[in-house]
């Protein structure tokens, strides 16, 4: 069976970087540690685990800063080689087993926490339901991997031999979903989460920095979730700028205009590029040195800027930061969130948005996964090429549907 391999080669890794450099996201994979290879299907790590067979599998933006060679030196230690990437992923269950019947179609929720590990008792943050902040993603009786798709032990969604999950980590997918929509609901669980981590009161003025995947999911929910009195994107390219306005954005504007959005919205004003007053809340969906300062620039002091694009090693000035006392937030993952007082597993939310929201439309085209390196470059230039989301079909090729393979055509708003 075929997988999408990434292996512990540093050179490899400084090549791929050196590459995408040059050519753009996504091209690093043609001189990196990544490569199409032959695979048997993961050993079950023991009692409660299923084997599931990919049916979609989704490109995200962590998964580019990898055969991109850009992650941080921080994963080192929380990521175990090789590696089959792919997090984002809609299968059917392979084996009956543990309540869950075969041929069950379920979305994976791929956090590596306490449960999926064996370890009892739990972690405080495990214990209290937030798994995405496990304090025992290396250890346990797998190895190292803070999620599936970065952990040599289970497998991941780019490949055609499957991969192995938990039962606490498998979601039973509605009838009524199309596999479109169900591949969403883990970029749309990371965008919840983003939502309500950035607690929003009735009313603030919101302004969200990117327009991808995540930052598309984000202005939806959002919307849904929160109660922005007037809610701005910056969104680079015009499927982006369509899509965030249908997707609930009150005025949505190219990136390099939304400060001065937000200026005239909260009537600040300019001292340089640093905003007087501006809004309240801040999300950065992009994680990079210039979307960073761009946040501390249009938030008002004593607000709120939310990290949810996954960064870097950045440099950026933060003196406003200190002078304006602005509380700068990370949002990574998901769990359980308090909504209204009552406590919800944010799958669960996920589901409803991308249902509410139509969120499947944000599938733009598919791959097989021979055309790996397509696929990727693809992904990595999307917005360009009018799409967002482009994910792999692992389906049989009579049951395929959706986006052509490649075809590039721009989601409907």
């Amino acid at each position: 069976m075929k997988a999408v391999l990434v292996e512990r080669l540093p050179h490899r890794f400084a090549a791929a970087r050196a590459a995408a450099v040059v050519a753009g996201s996504g091209s690093g994979v043609r001189v990196g540690p990544t490569r199409l290879a032959d695979v048997g299907p993961p050993p079950l790590p023991g009692p409660g685990w299923h084997r599931i067979r990919p049916r979609l599998a989704g490109i995200c933006g962590s998964d580019l800063h990898t055969v991109d060679g850009a992650s941080s030196r921080y994963f080192e230690d929380i990521v175990s080689f090789p590696f089959v990437p792919g997090h984002e992923v809609v299968g059917t269950v392979d084996a009956a087993g543990a309540g869950v019947e075969a041929g069950t179609r379920v979305v994976v929720e791929p956090v590596l926490g306490c449960a999926a590990r064996a370890i009892s008792p739990p972690c405080p943050a495990c214990a209290a339901g937030h798994s995405g902040n496990c304090e025992r993603v290396a250890f346990g009786h797998l190895a190292p991997g803070l999620q599936i798709g970065f952990c040599a032990d289970t497998g991941g969604g780019w490949s055609s031999a499957g991969l192995v999950a938990h039962r606490s980590q498998l979601y039973p997918v509605p009838d009524a979903f199309s596999d479109e929509e169900a591949v969403l609901v883990e970029p749309t669980a990371c965008a919840v989460h983003a939502a309500l981590r950035a607690a929003v009161a009735p009313g603030e003025t919101v302004a969200v920095v990117g327009a991808g995947t995540l930052g598309l999911t984000t202005v939806a929910a959002l919307r849904h979730l929160a109660s922005p009195g007037r809610l701005l994107a910056g969104a680079k390219h015009d499927v982006q700028r369509r899509l965030a306005s249908a997707l609930g954005a009150d005025t949505v504007v190219p990136p390099d205009q939304l400060v001065r959005a937000v200026r005239q919205q909260t009537r600040s004003l300019a001292a340089g590029h640093q905003l007087t007053g501006g809004a309240d809340v801040v999300v950065d969906c992009v994680g990079s040195a210039q979307s960073l300062a761009q946040s501390l620039a249009m938030v008002r002091p004593r607000g709120r800027v939310v990290l949810v694009g996954m960064p870097g090693k950045v440099s950026v000035d933060l003196t406003s930061l200190w002078h304006r006392e602005v509380t700068l937030a990370g949002a990574y993952a998901y769990g359980a969130e308090d909504v209204a007082g009552i406590r919800r597993r944010t799958f669960d939310l996920a589901f409803e948005l991308v249902a509410t929201a139509g969120l499947g439309r944000l599938v733009s085209a598919s791959y097989p996964l021979e055309r790996y390196e397509e696929a990727l470059a693809h992904a990595g230039s999307a917005g360009r090429r009018g799409a967002v989301k482009i994910v792999f079909d692992l389906r049989p090729a009579s049951r395929r549907g959706g986006r052509s393979p490649g075809s590039g055509k721009e989601p409907t708003a």
